[in-house]
């Protein structure tokens, strides 16, 4: 199998650090790799595959000889490193949000919509982490039975917020049980004993932008007909996104039936056993590849409505897992 040439930019963070972890676990067929950082991140030392590396810093050369570039770094680096690595025939795959909506660049989740792969330029984008684990088990759904308008309210972990709102909430837990203070600086307000339904910025519509990321991100992605309505909210829990999802459909659905296509389809775990009291929870997801589905039942309320409760890991397949999926299947698809 031919090696690839491998940059990781940003390698410190959370999705970085994930992405690491993951080309290892994955034996992803590298013949070099070179991790690039900011200035002040110059000279960390990084074990891969029990060789020590150090963090340069990036800049317009790092990209002249490499293959494949996972970017896990703010838009605003993203807007202006991106370019350069395509530039020089580099492969960008990108966890920002800077391209996600540019309609000459893909948007991907490998289950769902492999195929626009075909149509890349260099440059290929990584969803939103509620988006991929929404659509993972949405898809096999929809291409049966034509889901038409999808509600969805979210329970995100501190994690999607990166390393210093894991640091904040393990603060927060530290203080409260010491009874101290308890401060906050990511969040506007005390995350621990919380629930803020505020995940970015507010828009003029009302919405935030991590709810209208999920909008849009669905219709590009699956279909430009459907109609999408998120509420998404942060919660106390250190890692996994949990997602209560309603759906509608064109065709009739039965609980039974989506529950079969679900447990036959890539990537997807149904663990569904109420008189048991199993259901998918972050803390069984936490580590995991798979997209955990559970809660599978109609909607009486709706003509052909189903209720889903979703479960992922979204530093993994939210964010890093999936970005190395997109890499893999380029390689399967000879499109490198």
């Amino acid at each position: 199998m031919k090696a690839y040439n491998v940059a990781i930019v940003g390698p410190l963070g959370t999705v970085g650090r994930k992405i690491i972890t993951i080309l290892s676990e994955r034996n992803f067929p590298i013949n070099k790799i070179k991790f690039l950082g900011t200035p002040k991140n110059k000279n960390k030392e990084i074990i891969f595959n029990g060789e020590k590396f150090f963090t340069e810093v990036a800049e317009k050369g790092d990209f002249n000889d490499i293959d494949i570039a996972f970017f896990c770094v703010d838009r605003s680096i993203s807007k202006y490193l991106a370019p350069i690595a395509v530039s020089k025939e580099a492969v960008v795959i990108d966890n920002s949000n800077a391209w996600r909506m540019d309609d000459n660049v893909p948007l991907v989740i490998p289950e769902v919509n492999s195929e626009d792969l075909v149509h890349h330029k260099g440059l290929i984008a990584n969803p939103n982490c509620s988006t991929i684990q929404m659509l993972v088990p949405l898809k096999p759904l929809h291409d049966v039975y034509k889901i038409k308008r999808i509600v969805v309210s979210t329970y995100q972990a501190v994690s999607g917020s990166g390393k210093n709102a894991i640091k904040e909430l393990t603060n927060q837990i530290t203080d409260y049980c010491s009874d101290k203070p308890i401060s906050n600086s990511v969040y506007p307000y005390q995350i621990l004993f919380n629930a803020l339904p505020h995940i970015d910025e507010f828009l003029e519509n009302g919405y935030t932008k991590e709810e209208m990321k999920m909008v849009n991100e669905t219709k590009k992605i699956l279909d430009k007909n459907i109609k999408v309505c998120s509420t998404t909210v942060r919660i106390p829990v250190i890692n996994c996104h949990s997602e209560s999802v309603n759906i509608q459909t064109e065709k009739p659905i039965s609980a039974d039936e989506a529950r079969k296509i679900l447990s036959e389809s890539k990537g997807i775990k149904v663990v569904d056993d109420p008189k048991s009291e199993l259901y998918p929870m972050p803390i069984d997801a936490n580590g995991k590849d798979e997209v955990f589905v559970g809660r599978v039942r109609n909607d009486f309320s709706i003509k052909n409505g189903l209720n889903l409760w979703i479960v992922a890991d979204n530093l993994r397949k939210g964010a890093a897992l999936n970005s190395v999926q997109i890499a893999e299947t380029l390689i399967e698809k000879n499109l490198l």
